[in-house]
């Protein structure tokens, strides 16, 4: 016999540093991704051309109130001063990023940055004009500060994600955990101490935001659904939304809360609360939720169900016949349930094949109808005599569609 070749066991390919870059690189969602590309873009081309005259485009509060440059809030963003400064934060913005990108959707999330930007900015200029008029302790050192990179943005991510995630706590370099609500605060305290050249007051506007936007501050200035969804629509960006790492807005992940609108279930904190918070949500754009009822639908019949036969004329409130909705009707409708004619007479629309029944001649004459058939009262009278009550005779009468015999089984069956 031929001796077949030696073959080596359990052979494993392992992919290459590349292939595995490259599935790295494709797993991150196209905002993010393109955030990292524009920055990192934007740093080399700077050490390229040898440019550093961050003072020109940095957040410098004086120099943005005494010019109105209003564009140093946003290039303020985009450029870092180190490669060390442009690692770190893009490395701290793919996990950030991603995760709320594919919570909110590609441009949700660029609008949303945006406003995240601004509101830093605001809040950096607010604050340091605060310490350079107050009456009490004037300082200048904030009003000169030129600060740059896109840390003040993703540390109201960093609030942004810890809110939906509904951790309690969070571990801080792996070496010990906090509380999730103080989880930025020790980040700031972490890199001012480890750190040189960092940005006290960038990074603390940038945790201000971040509260303001979870605490629902920020509603007026959030669009609905339809205004992502109509930029998504539109030409120009077609050619993106094709694209595999695109992420449509859909409204939100239902898993994760997103205050975009204020929501029933949205949980206020101590922050802003009884009639302050009652007065603004009432400013604030609502989620449209169905009028109707919901303590009627029965969850064997999700949805609506169709519509009977012309014939029949308009469909009026019924009942389903199948026995254990009989039974429970048969048991609801005893005299110690006084909702018993708010539940017989809602307006239902009755899978095909059932009968409805008419809830105003129910409840004006106390006798149903069927299909134009009224169950003579003598009929009633010979159910009851057999020791049935009254109201269950009705109901079983409705259910079988005035035949004795089917509702004399089916109270039989409510006797047994």
């Amino acid at each position: 016999m031929r001796r077949p070749r030696n073959m080596r066991p359990n052979i494993v390919s392992e992919a290459g540093l590349p292939t595995r870059l490259n599935q790295w690189w494709e797993s991150i969602p196209f905002l993010t991704s393109a955030v990292v590309v524009v920055c990192g873009v934007i740093y080399f081309v700077c050490l390229l051309v040898g440019y550093d005259s961050f003072n020109e485009i940095c957040l410098l509060p004086s120099a943005a109130i005494s010019k109105f440059q209003v564009y140093r809030i946003y290039t303020s963003i985009l450029f870092h001063g180190s490669l060390l400064h442009v690692l770190f934060n893009m490395m701290a913005l793919v996990p950030l990023g991603s995760e709320l990108e594919r919570i909110m959707g590609s441009v949700r999330l660029l609008y949303v940055i945006i406003l995240l930007a601004t509101s830093n900015a605001i809040f950096h200029v607010l604050i340091a004009l605060l310490v350079a008029h107050n009456p009490f302790l004037t300082n200048d050192y904030f009003m000169n500060e030129c600060s740059i990179g896109f840390s003040g943005v993703l540390f109201s991510m960093v609030v942004i994600e810890t809110s939906l995630s509904g951790v309690q706590s969070r571990s801080v370099f792996g070496l010990f955990n906090v509380p999730a609500k103080w989880y930025a605060f020790f980040l700031l305290v972490v890199f001012q101490l480890l750190m040189q050249n960092v940005s006290l007051l960038g990074h603390l506007c940038g945790i201000i935001s971040g509260f303001a936007y979870t605490f629902g501050l920020f509603n007026l200035l959030i669009p609905g659904t339809s205004f992502y969804s109509s930029i998504e629509a539109s030409s120009w960006l077609s050619s993106c939304v094709r694209r595999p790492k695109f992420i449509v807005c859909t409204g939100g992940n239902p898993s994760g809360y997103i205050p975009t609108h204020t929501s029933q279930n949205s949980t206020t904190s101590g922050l802003l609360s009884g009639n302050i918070w009652g007065n603004l949500s009432s400013l604030m754009p609502r989620r449209e939720v169905s009028a109707q009822p919901q303590s009627v639908e029965d969850s064997r019949f999700p949805g609506r169900g169709r519509t009977l036969g012309a014939a029949q004329g308009q469909i009026a409130s019924g009942l389903n016949s199948d026995s254990n909705l009989q039974a429970r009707l048969l048991e609801d409708s005893s005299p110690n349930h006084p909702s018993d004619s708010a539940i017989l007479n809602t307006t239902q629309r009755l899978p095909e094949g059932r009968h409805s029944v008419g809830n105003a001649a129910t409840a004006g004459a106390g006798i149903p109808h069927h299909q134009g058939a009224v169950v003579s009262e003598e009929e009633i009278k010979k159910l009851v005599s057999m020791g049935f009550d009254r109201t269950q005779v009705e109901v079983a009468l409705a259910a079988a569609d005035g035949d004795l015999n089917v509702a004399v089984e089916i109270l039989m069956s409510q006797q047994g």
